[in-house]
């Protein structure tokens, strides 16, 4: 079996790989353990949730690309970096989505202590692709124009208001994003 790839071009039929190396997603199907292909179309490989998809070659199939500014929310936080479910790309919503990772030194131009004082789990985010080594999005939110465009309150869920810090407009509680200048403003 040759080797696969994001990208590639595969026909029905053809195996992609073995259900212990990869959870079989859109345009796949399992048979005796291994994975194929259920139409022409593309591969492609989100090696952070292990899975493998095959997206139609008749449907123009956006993918993020080295520059390309992203949409999402924020799935998991931890020390030194937040994973991103992207869901937009420029004005293109998705069909699926892709996962991206920001990692705390491409938070912010100043130093960052912690990273849940610039993002937090359910948070809405501008970024902007920098890197797509190993098929893993890297993301950054440096530029005012990038960072935080919704958030929601770690004690209620409420709306996080635009103050001098963002303040919840349910229970009161104040806290502390990397926020972009239109903060509140962008229509998803």
């Amino acid at each position: 079996m040759r080797e696969i790839s994001s990208g590639q071009f595969v026909i029905p039929g053809e195996k992609l790989g073995v259900i212990e190396e990869f959870i079989p997603d859109a345009g796949t199907y399992v048979e005796n353990g291994n994975i194929y292909s259920s139409n022409t179309g593309f591969i492609l490989i989100d090696f952070i949730n292990k899975k493998i998809s095959v997206y139609p070659a008749t449907r123009n199939v956006s993918i993020p690309r080295v520059g390309s500014i992203v949409i999402g929310y924020v799935t998991t936080v931890q020390n030194a970096f937040a994973l991103v479910r992207i869901f937009r790309i420029g004005r293109k919503t998705l069909s699926g989505s892709f996962t991206g990772v920001i990692h705390i030194s491409d938070i912010s131009r100043r130093y960052v202590d912690n990273i849940y004082d610039a993002v937090r789990l359910g948070d809405i985010v501008r970024a902007k692709v920098i890197s797509d080594k190993n098929n893993i999005f890297h993301l950054t939110i440096k530029d005012e124009n990038l960072g935080v465009i919704y958030a929601f309150c770690s004690q209620c869920g409420g709306n996080l208001i635009r103050r001098r810090n963002l303040k919840c407009a349910v229970c009161g509680n104040t806290e502390k994003r990397k926020i972009s200048v239109d903060y509140g403003k962008v229509i998803i």
